[in-house]
């Protein structure tokens, strides 16, 4: 039941410790492998190792997985290593000795290399499009709530009066930042290193730019050596990319923890989007951002996981390779389920009035105040002074009247230049 098999038994701890948990990892793998398989072989057939009736026996089969797959039926069974052992053991029992010619030509490590380049190419473009709905959600919010005024802080301090619509696009426009990085991710993998077998090609003549374009890919790695040289560097990509989207994902989720909260009081949801307490029973806990909070920052930890994994790896194929996939898909699936369900929270968001003139925001309005003074004439350091003065000895009163009108501010949001910035392709 191994690609490796030459007759010999191997001691079954060693083989535990060497699958892991390849089986059910490789389940989100699987309709990749059944891509390339496919893809190899036409070019099996191509150049001649097989034949036209062989190629359509072989469609067939990998016909039947795909379905399979997709249909959540099939299982890698505990006597196999992994999934791609699986699908030429289930070939070869439906079709015979034609099942045992598609591993002709390439390895497994191969077919790993190029599943998970096509798993990473699918879910960084999945990934995106969620980005891009919350992305839209968190605009329509802003055009919403571009009027509802918000207290802005620095050093978690009273300073300058900002508003839910700049709070709002302000994270959205982070999220272009983010996805930048998921395109450059994207990119990346988006080369097909198929063909470089056990990472020093092949002595057949396999033909690498038909198996490109069957798979869709945008280009090859046409470097053997360094399609085998990716593993681990794709992957610290692909890393840096969700981190940083997990980043700003995480910082608005503490924002809105942190106003929701009774000392600030500037949002609410629903009772049923939010938990209770054992004991005590006034409690409206915002346990999704708090857990959206900690699942983002645990996959911000992922790039050092996969920094330390792969550091100063000689060239060629090791078995560190294997511990890459298990954290790198899980944080695929997590970060999915989190754009999902913090679209889903955010959109039932109650925005509250907040008092102005309540005494503890006295203060927000000194800058604008000092700024109308220096329009009138004043000089800068000498309206400073003023306004510090008066507030020192407590005659300072607020003027709320002043506009700011440039572009990117609280009474200029600019949010459509914002969703245009928004790479679609």
């Amino acid at each position: 039941m191994k690609l490796w098999d030459k007759g010999i038994s191997i001691d079954k701890k060693i083989e535990q410790f060497t699958v892991g948990n390849d089986r059910e990892i490789d389940i989100h793998i699987a309709k990749y492998d059944v891509i390339a398989s496919r893809a190899h072989a036409k070019m099996l057939q191509k150049i001649g190792i097989i034949t036209v009736e062989e190629l359509v026996d072989l469609l067939s089969g990998l016909k039947v997985l795909e379905t399979q797959i997709e249909e959540g039926t099939f299982v890698i069974d505990a006597q196999f290593e992994d999934v791609h052992s699986k699908i030429e053991f289930e070939l070869t029992k439906s079709l015979g000795e034609v099942g045992k010619k598609i591993h002709t030509a390439r390895s497994r490590n191969d077919q790993v290399l190029v599943a998970c380049h096509l798993y990473y190419k699918e879910n960084l473009g999945l990934v995106k499009q969620k980005t891009k709905t919350l992305f839209d959600t968190l605009l329509n919010l802003a055009e919403q709530y571009k009027d509802k005024v918000l207290p802005g802080y620095t050093h978690l301090q009273v300073a300058m009066p900002s508003s839910f619509g700049l709070w709002f696009s302000a994270y959205a426009e982070l999220m272009i930042d983010d996805v930048f990085l998921i395109d450059a991710a994207i990119k990346t993998v988006d080369q097909n290193p198929l063909g470089s077998a056990a990472g020093y090609g092949s002595s057949f003549p396999i033909d690498r730019k038909l198996t490109t374009e069957e798979m869709g890919f945008a280009t090859l790695k046409y470097n053997v050596v360094a399609a085998q040289l990716g593993r681990g560097k794709n992957e610290r990509t692909i890393a840096a990319a969700l981190g940083s989207l997990s980043n700003t994902l995480a910082r608005f989720a503490m924002d809105t923890c942190l106003y929701m909260s009774q000392n600030f009081d500037f949002l609410s949801f629903p009772d049923e989007l939010t938990t209770g307490s054992s004991i005590m029973p006034h409690k409206k806990n915002p346990d999704v951002f708090e857990l959206i909070r900690g699942k983002c920052n645990k996959i911000q930890a992922l790039q050092s996981e996969m920094v330390l994994i792969t550091n100063n790896l000689p060239t060629g194929y090791h078995r560190d390779y294997q511990l890459l996939k298990e954290n790198m898909i899980a944080a695929f699936e997590e970060l999915k389920d989190i754009l999902e369900i913090l679209n889903y929270s955010i959109q039932q968001i109650i925005i509250k009035d907040v008092d102005i003139n309540d005494d503890k925001y006295k203060y927000l309005f000194t800058v604008d105040n000092i700024n109308t003074l220096v329009v009138e004439g004043m000089s800068f350091r000498e309206a400073y002074q003023k306004i510090g003065g008066q507030v020192q000895d407590g005659t300072y009163v607020p003027d709320t009247s002043k506009k700011h009108t440039h572009e990117g501010s609280i009474h200029n949001l600019c949010l459509d230049e914002i969703r245009d910035k928004f790479p679609l392709d």
